[in-house]
């Protein structure tokens, strides 16, 4: 019944049923019919029919009144909410990891910003996957499953995992051969990855390994930092450690064994429209992504 009230408020702005055909691109017979009806949903004739002469009835300048300042207001409302969802310009609420942000996606959030200045972004980093719409966020980046059915997902890449420790603790220690043996040494557990879950990459058997953990950690950049510090062996993302399997501050252990690869994810509410600026957002990300191994479930 509201659009058929926003028409009639057409036709009376324009005294005509005919020009308000024309404004609205509707046939005259289209116009004729919609009003019929929304008299005789509210029982009242709203305007006098004559060939000559456009008059509103006393009922239809009570309606005029009534709804003519609210379907404007309406009307200017969607406008701006229409360029506000199309414009490269504005507010973007995006959330992701605190680990991956700081570190090697990093130089992807400064690209970002330089290329699009007159997006405002907001980024929240948590390793918490935090309720979007409850923070009303546009877009968030997401590692591992998600299991939320409110959002819609689109896989963008996923990152190895894969046992490391430092030289200085495997010369101390010794390296072990086969899974069997990491029973015999410290382990650094991250509450993320709380089984460990390894598949050798040729052969596809596959070893679950009960955790005694020698230290448990909720972050992954501590584990890392504590497997540098030669506290033990690691299950870490690659993400977190290619820098330092570059340099050898960390070398792998058991290379023919992985664990779990860790999805990336953009996400967001199903409910809500992206706009552009998250699209834009979004196309960028996944460009990124895509252009770095590292997310492609390679090692360095």
């Amino acid at each position: 019944m509201l659009d058929d009230i926003a028409l009639f408020i057409q036709i009376a702005q324009r005294r005509s049923l005919a020009a308000a055909a024309g404004h609205l691109g509707l046939p005259a017979a289209t116009v004729t019919r919609r009003l019929r009806k929304l008299e005789e949903a509210i029982g009242a004739q709203l305007v006098h029919r004559s060939a000559r002469k456009f008059s509103l009835t006393a009922e239809g300048e009570a309606y005029f009144e009534a709804f003519a300042d609210l379907i404007v207001q309406a009307e200017i409302t969607r406008r701006a909410l229409s360029s506000d969802l199309h414009a490269l310009q504005g507010a973007l609420k995006v959330a992701a990891p605190t680990n991956i942000s700081v570190g090697i996606l990093q130089p992807m959030w400064s690209g970002f910003l330089k290329a699009h200045p007159d997006i405002r972004l907001t980024l929240t980093l948590s390793n918490e996957n935090k309720d979007l719409l409850e923070h009303q966020v546009d877009l968030a980046l997401r590692a591992g499953s998600q299991t939320d059915m409110r959002l819609y997902q689109q896989k963008l890449g996923s990152i190895a995992t894969v046992l490391v420790a430092a030289p200085g603790y495997l010369e101390a220690a010794g390296s072990p051969l086969e899974p069997g043996d990491l029973s015999c040494h410290k382990l650094i557990k991250v509450v993320a990855l709380a089984r460990w879950e390894l598949k050798h990459v040729v052969t596809g058997a596959r070893e679950t390994i009960h955790l005694n953990p020698f230290v448990t950690v909720d972050d992954i950049g501590l584990a890392r930092q504590l497997a540098v510090d030669g506290h033990g062996l690691a299950l870490l993302p690659v993400s977190e450690i290619s820098g330092d399997l570059q340099t050898g501050r960390l070398v792998p252990v058991l290379s023919d064994w992985q664990g779990p690869g860790r999805d990336i994810l953009v996400v967001w509410p199903t409910g809500r429209l992206l706009s552009a600026r998250a699209k834009c957002l979004r196309d960028y990300i996944s460009a990124h992504v895509s252009g770095n191994p590292v997310f492609q479930g390679t090692l360095p």
